[in-house]
């Protein structure tokens, strides 16, 4: 029963990521809430595994996400889901895609997915910001100085032009090791 539930929950959310991996993480965050596949903390985790690793995030969270669900068949599971979709729409937009090109509904459509992923990816956005910076302690909300310490040195960091042409693996390293000293 559980890879069906997989399969269901990956393909629907393979169907509305239209906007990449980015625009998945509302519904991998309402997954926390109705499964105990993963934490609201564990998809942080996700987040910067599937950010640091080769691969497109979604499908890479696809797969952590499956893993952690219900082990390696979990993980297959999730990931096909996830992409059946898209394989289904562009085989469909291939086979039509002359009289689509052109036609003022589908021009329409986009137009209006555009602002809506981009919530999506805001709202996706504002959420780890909250998980990575706020945390908990009983019934308060206590912010966590040091992640915003790190996220504010890393973004001025990010403005200076010579360290926009580092490798991204750097900046992963970096974030790792700065990530062990401040929290041993």
């Amino acid at each position: 029963m559980i890879y069906l539930t997989l399969a269901f929950e990956f393909f629907k959310i393979g169907l509305f990521s239209i906007g990449g991996g980015m625009a998945t993480l509302p519904f991998l965050m309402d997954l926390t809430t109705r499964y105990d596949w993963y934490t609201a903390s564990e998809l942080t985790n996700m987040v910067a595994i599937s950010e640091s690793t080769p691969g497109p995030v979604g499908i890479n969270m696809a797969t952590y996400a499956g893993y952690n669900a219900a082990g390696v068949p979990g993980a297959v599971v999730a990931t096909l889901s996830l992409t059946a979709p898209a394989l289904i729409i562009i085989v469909l937009i291939a086979k039509f895609l002359d009289s689509f090109s052109e036609n003022a509904a589908v021009k329409a459509v986009f137009y209006g997915i555009r602002p809506a992923v981009a919530a999506l990816i805001g709202y996706a956005v504002w959420e780890l910001l909250k998980i990575a910076l706020v945390t908990t302690t009983g019934d308060a909300l206590q912010l966590d100085y040091t992640g915003i310490f790190i996220c504010a040195g890393a973004f001025i960091l990010l403005q200076i032009k010579q360290l926009k042409k580092l490798h991204p693996l750097v900046w992963i390293v970096a974030g790792a090791v700065i990530g062990i000293v401040f929290k041993m």
